[in-house]
């Protein structure tokens, strides 16, 4: 393939003006549309791509999108039926920079319906398959963007996003880069959500400088999110230059190692063990509140997804029918016909834990852990920059596999990446296995310190080449 090469070759390509935009575009095309034949991996891909403008500082590189992030004239439905035919009028904020920077927006990547689910089995536009195995599942819930960040060849970096692992589960499954920025760095502008307090954009890419560059372009200040953290962007990718990690100290949590696979927990510490030859030094340490995290999230979590969805009731947008009965009996007709399984489980989970009576025993308990939570990692960031820990506890599942979990098996998954996403903090799982399948390697850094997990994730990925 003429255009198989990174995006740091592909940028300096462009800028030197070595790139035939009009060959490039045919072939990512036709590259595409091979892709979405054997993995599924997009709800749609745009049918005629074109760059209107090879502007720095991107010079039209291809981003995916994730289905649940809006693009402006291409149908938006974070993997739901009950949203088809949505069109935003509007680009999200993070796809609004990326197109000012010169960006191709070439689609939008399959997802569990509306970022329920572990293992992206969930939507109603296709299961994506995992190109390392098509008998395996992506992971979840941006299982598209992670498939199609590992099958592409060609230059490119996803826009996904993250409410209790849904970039590091599938980054981890596939075998490429996921990062997770701290909650607010990015502008949820333009999200249609799953969990306000929790939902977080972020970015995809086959290298640590390929998310770090996305980052740099849709990180920073928007104030028409009131969750936007009053920061603004910098350049990412200045971190990716360092080849060692000299005074780096690293916690590695005890809790993490319980229970999971055997050839998950050899891969994590070989990689642990590379960080220490690059000059960083580890310790374990102890996370208590850990077995607390996927009780409270799941609490948090579907009570703010029962509040958020309760507006898809087929009037405003998305799916419709002829109006019959009292707006009871349409509103249950809509919901019933246009939400999944999963989703529905959500909603009633959700909707039982707000309810007069049980709100305190239930959903302001759970808030009381988060704080813990946040409280028990601010307490290991006073002597470590990062902590080092598996990003998933198993190997990517065959779905043969997955059809044999209960719901609580499936939720149970979650365990590793559940608490950092409650505590906001930035995290980064980069692939760490050379043979067989995928594992992913998960680092955690606190509020703000994006830097330091992309530095000490760059400087292991160049020895592992």
């Amino acid at each position: 393939m003429k255009y198989s090469m990174s995006v740091r070759e592909f940028l300096y390509d462009s800028k030197e003006k070595k790139i035939n935009y009009e060959e490039f575009l045919k072939e990512l095309q036709r590259e595409l549309e091979s892709l979405q034949k054997k993995f599924s991996l997009f709800q749609n891909i745009a049918p005629a791509l074109g760059i209107e403008r090879q502007q720095p500082s991107l010079y039209g590189l291809p981003v995916s999108v994730k289905d649940c992030i809006c693009v402006k004239g291409v149908q938006s439905c974070a993997g739901s039926k009950i949203l088809q035919g949505y069109i935003p009028p509007f680009d999200a904020t993070s796809v609004a920079r990326a197109k000012k920077q010169g960006a191709l927006v070439i689609g939008k990547t399959n997802q569990d319906e509306f970022g329920f689910g572990t293992f992206s089995v969930n939507s109603s536009y296709g299961i994506p398959k995992n190109p390392v195995d098509p008998s395996r599942s992506c992971g979840g819930s941006s299982g598209g963007a992670a498939g199609l960040t590992k099958a592409l060849e060609m230059p490119h970096i996803a826009l996904a996003e993250s409410t209790g692992g849904s970039i590091s589960c599938p980054a981890s499954f596939c075998g490429v880069v996921g990062l997770t920025p701290t909650y607010g760095l990015v502008s949820r502008y333009g999200l249609i959500d799953y969990a306000n307090s929790l939902d977080k954009i972020g970015v995809m890419g086959k290298e640590v400088y390929d998310t770090a560059l996305g980052l740099s372009i849709i990180a920073g200040h928007d104030a028409r999110d009131s969750t936007s953290a009053p920061k603004e962007s910098e350049d990412y990718t200045k971190y990716t230059e360092k080849d060692d990690l000299k005074g780096v100290r690293i916690a590695v949590p005890k809790e993490y190692f319980k229970g999971i696979e055997k050839e998950v927990e050899k891969n994590i510490w070989d990689s642990i063990e590379k960080l220490q030859e690059l000059g960083a030094k580890y310790k374990e340490v102890s996370l208590p509140s850990t077995k607390y995290a996927l009780a409270a999230y799941y609490i948090i979590a579907t009570s703010e997804a029962s509040t958020n969805l309760a507006k898809y009731s087929g009037m405003r947008y998305g799916l419709q029918e002829e109006i019959k009965g009292d707006f009871n009996e349409y509103f249950s007709s809509v919901r019933s016909k246009g939400l999944g399984q999963e989703a529905k489980r959500r909603i009633m989970l959700g909707t039982f834990a707000r309810m007069s009576g049980y709100r305190d025993a239930y959903y302001l308990r759970a808030m009381k852990v988060r704080t813990l939570i946040i409280k028990d990692f601010q307490r290991i960031f006073q002597d470590f920059d990062i902590i080092a820990a598996p990003a998933m506890p198993i190997l990517p599942p065959k779905f043969s596999e997955i059809e044999k979990l209960s719901p609580l098996e499936h939720y149970q998954m979650d365990i590793l990446t559940v608490p950092c996403n409650l505590a906001g903090i930035p995290h980064l799982s980069v692939p760490c296995n050379k043979t067989g399948l995928p594992v992913g390697l998960h680092l955690l850094g606190n509020h703000f310190q994006e830097g330091k997990i992309i530095e000490a994730a760059s400087a292991l990925q160049k020895v592992a080449k």
